[in-house]
């Protein structure tokens, strides 16, 4: 590579989080700092398929890191989609672009990746990692940024949406984003003190049924009867999908998939599939009380990011393109403990599939555990109580022992320590 004037472009795909004109503004202005032409691209990798780049100076990025969604504009096109990375190789040359940065998530990555082993020596290549799902290959404890931003949203939406059902003396079953992973369901679920989350990572290696889902909500609505509460919210990640047994989507009726052959989810009706089955139980126990389906995700992707990600992100922009003038390529870059890192690209895939590694939530880890022994759900102690078996037997308008046949399974495999102490529980307010 040249020592003369270096031309960097900067490209954000795949779907918003907060945070990215704040990644944009810093990685800007440090290359304008050193001299550095900046080009942004429009619409991610489709603009370089189609050559539509456009200068970036200070007045262009000024004041654009507290706002939401991207001011380049954003696409899930695959530099490969179309069968052949040769216009997007084509714009890079005749553009001159030395230094590429792109903002994204695992796709994004990989289109990256794929660019830079095409054009080997003659271009710098670094990624910077966003997506509110939290699951990229970090280090531990170090979020995606737009992640905060994402679950403090979520938060207060969730506290209104349990307002409105105590008030109303409903249910909500609100659909989280998070294809792979449940971080971004437990973290509002666990900050916002929902009745209960589920998360596909508690459900690992086995293939459930929706009935499976339905129980475990169905046994928390009980619970709460039992105990005088006639409202809840039930949060799910959307990525519960995954892990149902193929033949549970037929119960789906239309099965549309993006630009790279993933499922969409959000046209998976998980939501409205589970209100249905629990309205239909509800019904048949003449209990008033109704479940509405709510989805929550793209509210969230362009909100204004909160200060953390603002700084968050400002310094990695300014990382991104530092690591370009320093030689570095072919890598993402990450803040670990306010210090700059990076993660090479090779490092970020799986040995076996070749595929961008997830993050999954860790359901052995005592922030699960508290997160989990703070929920209304079943648990052990709720069978081994012959009182409170009663209850929730009446409830479900069967004898103890069809209650236990029915619901038991559902703690088979739980820690003791799940459970709430009987004293404590009964002194939730009820309503």
């Amino acid at each position: 590579m040249s020592d003369s004037l270096k031309r960097m472009a900067i490209l954000t795909a795949g779907g918003p989080a907060p945070g990215i004109n704040s990644v944009i503004n810093a990685a800007t202005l440090e290359a304008l700092n050193l001299g550095w032409e900046v080009w942004g691209v429009e619409d991610g990798f489709a603009g370089l398929i189609d050559d539509r780049l456009t200068p970036l100076e200070i007045q262009d990025v000024a004041w654009i890191h507290y706002q939401g969604g991207s001011m380049l504009g954003m696409s899930r096109t695959h530099p490969e989609q179309r069968g052949d990375l040769r216009p997007v190789l084509d714009t890079l040359r005749r553009r001159k672009i030395d230094c590429l940065v792109t903002i994204g998530g695992d796709g994004t990555a990989s289109g990256a990746a794929s660019i830079s082993h095409a054009m080997g020596d003659a271009l710098r290549v670094v990624h910077v990692p966003k997506t509110i799902d939290n699951d990229l290959p970090l280090p531990r404890g170090i979020p995606t940024f737009g992640f905060t931003t994402a679950r403090h949203l979520g938060v207060q939406l969730v506290q209104n949406l349990m307002r409105d059902a105590q008030s109303s003396r409903r249910w909500y079953a609100v659909v989280a984003m998070g294809r792979h992973a449940g971080h971004l369901a437990l973290g509002i679920g666990k900050a916002a003190g929902a009745s209960l989350t589920l998360i596909p990572e508690e459900f690992s290696g086995h293939k459930i049924r929706l009935e499976h889902y339905a129980d475990i909500v169905d046994g928390s609505v009980m619970k709460c009867l039992a105990h005088g509460r006639r409202w809840g919210v039930a949060i799910l990640a959307e990525g519960l999908v995954h892990r149902l047994d193929p033949a549970e989507l037929r119960h789906f009726s239309s099965i549309k998939r993006d630009s790279q052959g993933r499922i969409r989810l959000s046209n998976l009706e998980l939501g409205v599939l589970l209100s249905d089955t629990l309205n239909q139980r509800l019904q048949k126990r003449n209990i008033d009380i109704q479940f509405n389906e709510i989805k929550l995700g793209y509210e969230l992707r362009c909100a204004k990011p909160v200060p953390f990600d603002i700084e968050y992100t400002r310094d990695l922009g300014y990382a991104a393109t530092r690591f370009l003038a320093e030689g570095g390529t072919d890598a993402m870059v990450l803040i670990d403990h306010g210090q700059r890192s990076v993660l090479p690209f090779d490092e970020m895939r799986d040995p076996d599939t070749g595929q961008t590694q997830v993050r999954l939530v860790d359901v052995d880890s005592e922030s699960y555990l508290v997160a989990r022994r703070y929920m209304q759900r079943l648990t052990k102690a709720d069978f081994d109580n012959l009182d409170e078996l009663a209850r929730l037997a009446e409830i479900a308008d069967m004898s103890p022992r069809e209650f236990v046949a029915h619901y038991e399974y559902l703690v088979d495999d739980e820690p003791d320590v799940f459970a709430w102490r009987a004293e404590m529980r009964d002194t939730l307010p009820h309503a």
